[in-house]
């Protein structure tokens, strides 16, 4: 088992790491899916609202579950403090093309979400969003582009696969106890 535990960061540092966000982003590139193999904690982050002063924990680890590797984020989700959100995501610098994105996941019976950011999203608080449910059993859920709403008026209404630039898996909006486990994250070529 790995743990990607967050820290606090000084608060010196917090328009540093906004600014970071807003920039290019540098990264592997992800073609279908990421199966949590091969040092998965060099591909993926754990982010907490405590970045802009908002009070959710949480952890990420990657273990072996049921004979398959996974990525399980477990926390409180707290909307004290401005904040309300967990979230683990993977940077990328290129999508093949697809129509959507796909998971294999489980959890604890709450919503969760997939956030993109792309080209387009070049302030820390845009991106792309599509809600799913969870149950204690394992389901593959694919959630095409046009299902995805961006988080400002100012995006556009279309997701190009080529733009994309990050993926989470995230954990937000409401207080709430989080607990879900990734086996697959990636995307799907077509509807079938």
């Amino acid at each position: 088992m790995i743990d990607v535990s967050p820290y606090r960061l000084p608060p010196w540092l917090h328009p540093l790491l906004i600014l970071s966000l807003c920039g290019s982003v540098q990264g592997n590139d992800m073609h279908q899916s990421d199966t949590f193999t091969g040092k998965p904690q060099e591909r993926w982050s754990f982010v907490t609202d405590q970045v802009m002063g908002g009070v959710s924990t949480g952890n990420l680890r990657f273990e072996a579950l049921q004979r398959q590797n996974v990525a399980r984020m477990t926390g409180n989700v707290s909307t004290e403090n401005n904040g309300g959100f967990i979230q683990f995501r993977r940077k990328m610098t290129a999508v093949s093309e697809s129509s959507g994105v796909e998971i294999r996941v489980r959890g604890n019976g709450e919503k969760y979400f997939v956030h993109l950011r792309t080209l387009g999203t070049v302030l820390p608080w845009q991106y792309y969003q599509a809600s799913f449910d969870t149950t204690d059993e394992w389901k593959t859920v694919r959630i095409p582009f046009r299902d995805f709403v961006g988080s400002s008026d100012w995006l556009s209404e279309d997701i190009s696969p080529s733009s994309i630039r990050s993926l989470g898996i995230v954990a937000y909006g409401r207080d709430h106890q989080a607990d879900i486990s990734v086996s697959m994250a990636g995307f799907f070529s077509s509807l079938k």
